[in-house]
C-alpha cells in the first residue's frame, strides 16, 4: 500500500503530532463497554487524552485544547454554545493557562478495559498500557524508515527492507550500481571483486525515486549540542525547552567543567596564555552569557596555569543554583495559578448550588402554601360532605315517613328486634320507641304512638305501656281544638285468635290533647296496657320471629 505524500509543516503550522506525543484522544471503540459520557473530549469526542477541564466545567484532550486556542482567537467552549448559549461569558473562554489537569478523570480512564483493534492483534488491557502496546503491536501499519512510501505491518518491516524497499540500497564498489539486498547477494562483477569490498548502504532521497515531497522534518532542541536528544516541531520544541531548563542547566555544568578541563589541559601542554573563551547558551528563555573562565596568572614573569579555579566554580554553581531557584518558583507559581482556577471552579459550583437549594426553598414554601390550600379545601369539602350527609339522612327520613305515612286514621306499626329492644328499655338503653307519624285525614291532626315496651309509671318491670301523642303539623290552624277523637290500641295477635284492645277517649282539659307549642305534646294513654308476662307467653303469637304488630285506629266520624 503506497503512502499519502505528506504535507509539509509550513501547509499546517503546529497542528501535526510529533514522535514525541500520542495526538489528540483515544478512539472510542478500543473500549471494552461504552465509555461514560464525562470521559468523552469536548472537542474530538474520543476518548480524553491527558485530560484538562476548564473553567465552565467541560473536559478537554491537552494537545486538543492546545490547537483549538492556537487556532482561534477568543475561541468559546463549544458544549457551552450547544448547552445553553444564553449563559456564555468568561468561563466559557478557553485558555491553556485556565485549564487544569483532571487528576480523577485521569485515573479512572487509565483503568479502562481497553483492546487492540489492529486486525489480527489479540491483545487486550488496560489503557494505561495501550500506548506502549500500540508501539510494539506486531499487526501494526507502519511507514518504511526509507522514505519508500510504503505502509508494512511492523513484523513484515525486516522483509520489506530485505526485499521489496527500493530505497534501501547498497552500491556495489566496483560498477557503481545501486543493488537492494537481495540482489547484492547475487550480484557478481568482473573479477568477482564486488563481495570483496566493503559495501557502502545508501538510502536514495524519496523525492528522486517517486518524486513525493520530502517527509517534515523535526528540529532538534537548542541543547542538543550539550547533550539532549529531543526532537520535535518548533511548538513542541518551546515547550520542551520551557519544562526542561534544570535538565539543560545539569548537561550544561557538566559541558562547561569537560571544556575547562580540556582547555587546562591544552594550557599546560603550551606553557602559553589562552584567551578566555565566551559561551553563550539559550534554551527555555533562560541564558548564560559571558561566562569567562580564568586559565591563568603570571608571576614573576612566567605564567602559571590555574585549572580549577575555586572562584569560578563557585560563581557558576551559584548562577545555575540561581537559575533552578528561578524555574522552581515559576513551577510553584503555575502550581498556585492552577489551584486558583480550581478554586474559581469550585467557587462557580458552590455558587450555583446555593442558587439551587435557594430555589428548593423558594419552590419548597410554594408547596407548602399550595398543600395548605387544598388542606383548606378538603375541610371544606368534609364540612360540605358532613351537610350532605346529614341531607340525605333527612330525606332518607322523609321517604321513609312518606312511605309508611297513613292519612286515614289506621295505622298498623311493626316492630321487629323485639328481643334486643326490650332488653334495651330493661337496662336503660332505650326506654321507649316512637312510631312514624299519622294523619287522621289528608289535612288533618298529625299523631304517632310511643311504647315502653319494660313499662313506664305504675306498669314498670309488669306491663307494656302504650301510649298516643299529638305532633305538630302544618295544618293545625285549621283544626278544631282540643283533639276530640276516640282513640283504640290493639296488639295483634299473629294466630288470628286473641286481640288485645284498649280503648279511650281524650280529656279536654289535659294538655295532651290541646294544640301542640312544641312538636309533640306530653304523650297519653294506657300506662298497663299488657303485662309481660302475657306477651313473652308461648301459649300466645303477639310476638313471632321476635316481630310484634301495634295497630292504633281514630274514629274520625
Amino acid at each position: 500500500m503506497a503512502e499519502k505524500t505528506t504535507r509539509g509543516s509550513q501547509d499546517v503550522p503546529g497542528s501535526s503530532p510529533d514522535e514525541n506525543e500520542f495526538p489528540f484522544g483515544y478512539p472510542t471503540n478500543i473500549c471494552e463497554d461504552a465509555p461514560d459520557q464525562k470521559y468523552l473530549c469536548s472537542n474530538c469526542n474520543n476518548i480524553l487524552k491527558k485530560a484538562l477541564q476548564t473553567l465552565c466545567g467541560h473536559r478537554y484532550c491537552s494537545a486538543c485544547l492546545s490547537w483549538i486556542v492556537r487556532n482561534n482567537k477568543n475561541a468559546i467552549c463549544q458544549k457551552c454554545k450547544e448547552e445553553d448559549p444564553s449563559t456564555l461569558g468568561e468561563g466559557s473562554l478557553l485558555a491553556e493557562e485556565k485549564a487544569f489537569g483532571d487528576a480523577a478523570i485521569n485515573n479512572e480512564i487509565s483503568e479502562l478495559k481497553v483492546h487492540c483493534v489492529t486486525l489480527g492483534c489479540s491483545w487486550s488491557g488496560t489503557m494505561k498500557n495501550f500506548e506502549e502496546h500500540q508501539s510494539l503491536c506486531e499487526y501494526a501499519l507502519i511507514p518504511c524508515h526509507t522514505g519508500c512510501g510504503h505502509m508494512v505491518m511492523r513484523k513484515k518491516l525486516a522483509d520489506h527492507l530485505e526485499n521489496g524497499c527500493v530505497n534501501n540500497v547498497t552500491m556495489c564498489q566496483k560498477c557503481k550500481r545501486s543493488l537492494s539486498s537481495s540482489e547484492y547477494q547475487e550480484h557478481s562483477c568482473e573479477d568477482n571483486l564486488c563481495k570483496d569490498q566493503n559495501p557502502v548502504p545508501t538510502e536514495t532521497p524519496a523525492k528522486e525515486k517517486n518524486g513525493s515531497t520530502p517527509l517534515i522534518n523535526k528540529d532538534g532542541c537548542r541543547f542538543s549540542e550539550v547533550g539532549c536528544s529531543f526532537r520535535g516541531s518548533k511548538e513542541k520544541i518551546k515547550e520542551h525547552e520551557k519544562t526542561a531548563v534544570g535538565a539543560h542547566m545539569l548537561l550544561l555544568l557538566q559541558h562547561i567543567k569537560q571544556l575547562k578541563a580540556s582547555l587546562c589541559t591544552a594550557a599546560k601542554a603550551a606553557h602559553g596564555f589562552i584567551p578566555q573563551p565566551k559561551l553563550n547558551v539559550n534554551g527555555a528563555g533562560k541564558s548564560i552569557s559571558d561566562l569567562q573562565i580564568p586559565v591563568g596568572l603570571e608571576i614573576n614573569g612566567d605564567l602559571e596555569v590555574d585549572c580549577f579555579p575555586g572562584s569560578s566554580v563557585s560563581e557558576d554553581e551559584s548562577v545555575l543554583q540561581q537559575l533552578v531557584r528561578e524555574k522552581v518558583i515559576s513551577e510553584l507559581e503555575n502550581k498556585l495559578h492552577v489551584f486558583e482556577n480550581i478554586v474559581a471552579v469550585l467557587n462557580k459550583e458552590v455558587e450555583t448550588s446555593n442558587l439551587e437549594i435557594t430555589a428548593f426553598r423558594r419552590q419548597s414554601e410554594l408547596d407548602q402554601n399550595i398543600i395548605r390550600g387544598l388542606e383548606l379545601k378538603i375541610a371544606e369539602l368534609h364540612r360540605c360532605l358532613t351537610q350532605k350527609d346529614a341531607g340525605l339522612s333527612s330525606l332518607h327520613k322523609s321517604l321513609l315517613f312518606s312511605e309508611q305515612a297513613s292519612y286515614d286514621g289506621v295505622f298498623l306499626w311493626k316492630i321487629t328486634d323485639v328481643g334486643r329492644k326490650l332488653q334495651d328499655s330493661v337496662t336503660g338503653r332505650t326506654v321507649s320507641l316512637y312510631s312514624p307519624a299519622f294523619y287522621t285525614a289528608k289535612y288533618g291532626y298529625k299523631v304517632c304512638l310511643r311504647v315502653y315496651l319494660n313499662g313506664d309509671g305504675t306498669g314498670k318491670g309488669t306491663h307494656v305501656s302504650l301510649f298516643f301523642v299529638v305532633m305538630k303539623g302544618d295544618y293545625d290552624a285549621l283544626l278544631p281544638w282540643p283533639f276530640r277523637h276516640k282513640v283504640t290500641f290493639m296488639l295483634l295477635d299473629q294466630n288470628n285468635r286473641e286481640h288485645i284492645i284498649d280503648a279511650f277517649r281524650p280529656d279536654l282539659t289535659s294538655a295532651s290533647f290541646q294544640r301542640p307549642v312544641n312538636d309533640m305534646n306530653v304523650a297519653s294513654g294506657c300506662p298497663m296496657f299488657l303485662p309481660l308476662s302475657k306477651l313473652q307467653s308461648p301459649k300466645y303469637a303477639y310476638v313471632k320471629e321476635d316481630t310484634l304488630f301495634l295497630k292504633c285506629i281514630i274514629e274520625t266520624n
